[in-house]
């Protein structure tokens, strides 16, 4: 297990965070950090993200800062360059697991379905997103789908928060859990970063943490 790898598991939670303004990166990063997390995955949803992630990669450098919403190989070297330091994809693309592999970043395709599973266990990987988890069946869908491959473990996203979060984690399939409901966009625009430290403290708490 890599270090980066053993920072998600151990903040439990993989922030996605959505930045409209590269000057609200280094505050959430630190909001982040002072509830107990250092990690963070900044989407690639907003023009902002590629200046937030070299600025929290330069000036936050306690901050294990990667990117999300990467549907390619050329958006993973785009934040590579930035300086990102793992790769999450909303699905499978085995071009861009592939590059990941070579270059020794690491990487966290979303899968769903046991042969988007087998995919990534092929390639090596033991760790996979599911997304969005409320959509594809929650934890009664990991819980199914570890049954046969006793060997992966799941980074639920989309639908997991502070009431469910012990839940999940107390599930062995469980390496980690994803979600923005720490680090709402709203909040990061309108400079509510005490918030989101509370928000993430309390998150950690409910699980355990």
């Amino acid at each position: 297990m890599s270090k980066i790898t053993e920072n998600m598991k151990e903040s439990v939670i993989v922030p996605v965070v959505v930045i409209e303004d590269a000057k609200d990166a280094v505050p959430t990063a630190k909001a982040l950090l002072d509830g107990g997390i250092n990690v963070m995955e900044i989407t690639l949803r907003t023009a902002a993200a590629l200046d937030s992630i070299r600025n929290v990669a330069a000036q936050c450098p306690e901050m294990t800062v990667g990117v999300g919403t990467v549907l390619d190989v050329e958006q993973a070297k785009q934040a590579v360059e930035a300086g990102a330091k793992f790769i999450v994809a909303p699905g499978f693309d085995e071009e861009t697991v592939k590059w990941c592999l070579e270059k020794g970043i690491d990487v966290t395709p979303g899968c769903v379905t046991p042969t988007e599973i087998m995919a990534a266990r092929k390639l090596g990987l033991r760790v996979v997103k599911f997304f969005p988890a409320n959509v594809y069946g929650g934890l009664k869908a990991i819980t199914n789908l570890a049954a046969p491959f006793t060997d992966m473990q799941f980074i639920p996203t989309g639908g997991v928060n502070t009431e469910n979060i012990a839940e999940f984690v107390a599930n062995p399939a469980i390496f980690a859990v994803g979600g923005s409901w720490v680090c709402k966009k709203a909040d990061i625009s309108a400079g509510n970063f005490d918030k989101i430290t509370k928000l993430c403290a309390e998150a950690r708490k409910a699980a355990g943490k």
